[in-house]
């Protein structure tokens, strides 16, 4: 059976967390990570959220996978190689660690910017964040244990803040800044 979805009050260490690993992903990755972003909803400031932490690292090509893949896990990350999104690699913290996911994308495709784009929309609109969140709670209670189910539910909402992010994005000339580490 799976673990139980479970949505925590923000925790203002998360930033913190973020930055000491992606400093350690940095010296590890050198020039081979073009950007390390702290995404999800553990980087937008008082968002309640699962407390995992996520990582996207963009990259210039997914091969050699060796580039990447042997540094990251020289941090105790293990690679999913199962992964259906072929969109990312990916890879999760070894048992008993702190639940973290680590998306590897390549640099200017459409997820990599679909997740820096949500990200920046939703820190530069807290009653959008208040909206996601309060869904998030009334989610994980419906959907208990179900993570397909409540990352699905999601679906709607997430697709009308794109939509929003899209034309505040043309608004505002929005571009991703400078690389989180």
């Amino acid at each position: 059976m799976s673990e139980r979805i479970i949505i925590a009050p923000y925790d203002a260490s998360w930033p913190q967390i973020f930055a000491e690993l992606g400093t350690a992903l940095r010296a590890a990755l050198k020039p081979v990570a073009l950007r390390i972003d702290h995404i999800g909803s553990t980087a937008i400031p008082g968002l309640d959220a699962k407390p995992i932490l996520d990582v996207q690292i963009s990259v210039a090509s997914f091969e050699p996978l060796e580039a990447y893949r042997l540094p990251i896990e020289s941090l105790g990350f293990s690679y999913r190689a199962g992964n259906d999104d072929l969109m990312k690699r990916y890879f999760r913290e070894v048992p008993g660690e702190r639940q973290t996911h680590i998306h590897v994308r390549r640099a200017g495709s459409w997820p990599e910017q679909f997740a820096l784009l949500f990200r920046d929309y939703m820190r530069s609109h807290p009653e959008d964040a208040v909206r996601y969140a309060a869904l998030k709670y009334r989610l994980a209670e419906q959907y208990g244990d179900d993570r397909v189910g409540y990352t699905d539910a999601k679906g709607p909402f997430i697709w009308e803040m794109m939509r929003k992010a899209d034309a505040w994005a043309q608004e505002s000339g929005w571009a991703a800044g400078p690389s989180d580490a």
